[in-house]
């Protein structure tokens, strides 16, 4: 009976996260600064959508202040023999919380937009518009930054995805305060209200499902579990796979588990290293358990209930 290891090693300095934490930490003093100018000119216009906006950024600054320390966390808790490996899913529930803090918040702006159509208050759309100008600019330069990241890391893309909300959310205000200033029609800014609410929803639900795949230990997506259980089986020696589990650590991080049953006559190392090669540079699996069974060991495993 032989068993292998793939080739990577689970260290903090590659998750996808730990490498755009730089650029989390300027995106998150950044839109703690325009928070606080959003909040306190929303409030004191009584600007539905400026509130939504700061609302929408507060979610930002309290999302990227998470995927920070989640990142820093699983930096500094590397595995040990009670934590084999380590803190990296605290990224994923970062990335979750993030997606129930937007769901939360998008719902309440929504619910208090509806309230103020029948009677929407007077909104003085110059200082408005200045403050969702400042807003958008800020967040053009977060999302410039964590543009790249969000490709490689669910943390990365959850704090994105919510700097993307926001400079959406800033155009709508902007839209708001112009028509507002332009006009004197006190619907607009309700209705962009409402409509900033709506648009962050369908995205949050994204990464809500994407980080509870994780969680719950699925494939990861775009993974062909049968198509690479169809290619261990066919490497030369091997007579069966099962007990084959592929799953994702944390954003950027895939692993896998399996059993071959070998031939006969058949190299241990020779296998391996075929499997491992097959898994890293076909699937990108680098990390992978490996157990390779003669025929008696490997019935072993049909006897077992789950």
């Amino acid at each position: 009976m032989g068993h292998g290891h793939g080739h990577g090693h689970l260290a903090a300095a590659d998750s996808a996260s730990g490498r755009h934490v730089g650029r989390l930490a300027v995106a998150f003093l950044i839109g703690l600064v325009f928070m606080v100018a959003e909040l306190v000119v929303g409030f004191a216009t009584s600007s539905l959508a400026l509130i939504s906006d700061a609302a929408h950024m507060v979610t930002d600054v309290l999302g990227l202040g998470i995927a920070l320390t989640a990142i820093l966390l699983a930096r500094r808790s590397g595995p040990t023999f009670t934590r084999t490996f380590g803190m990296y899913r605290a990224e994923v529930l970062a990335a979750l919380a993030n997606a129930v803090l937007l769901f939360g918040v998008a719902g309440y702006v929504v619910y208090e937009a509806i309230g103020r159509i029948t009677d929407p208050p007077e909104v003085p759309g110059l200082p408005v518009l200045l403050v969702a100008a400042g807003g958008l600019a800020a967040n053009l330069v977060s999302f410039a930054l964590l543009r790249s990241g969000a490709k490689e890391s669910l943390n990365v893309r959850g704090a994105y995805l919510e700097v993307l909300a926001d400079l959406i959310g800033s155009v709508g205000v902007l839209i708001s305060g112009a028509i507002t200033l332009l006009t004197g029609w006190r619907y607009a800014d309700p209705i962009i209200g409402v409509a900033i609410g709506l648009f962050v929803l369908p995205r949050t639900y994204t990464l809500g499902r994407r980080a509870l795949r994780i969680l719950f230990q699925h494939a990861p997506h775009g993974v062909d579990v049968r198509r690479i259980s169809d290619e261990l089986a066919a490497l030369p020696g091997v007579a069966d796979v099962h007990d084959l589990h592929v799953w994702t650590l944390t954003s950027g991080m895939e692993v896998a588990s399996a059993h071959l049953t070998m031939e006969p006559g058949t190299s241990q190392e020779d296998l391996l290293e075929r499997a491992r090669n097959l898994l890293a540079g076909d699937h990108g699996i680098e990390h992978a358990t490996l157990q390779l069974e003669a025929h008696e060991s490997a019935k072993r495993c049909s006897e077992l209930s789950w």
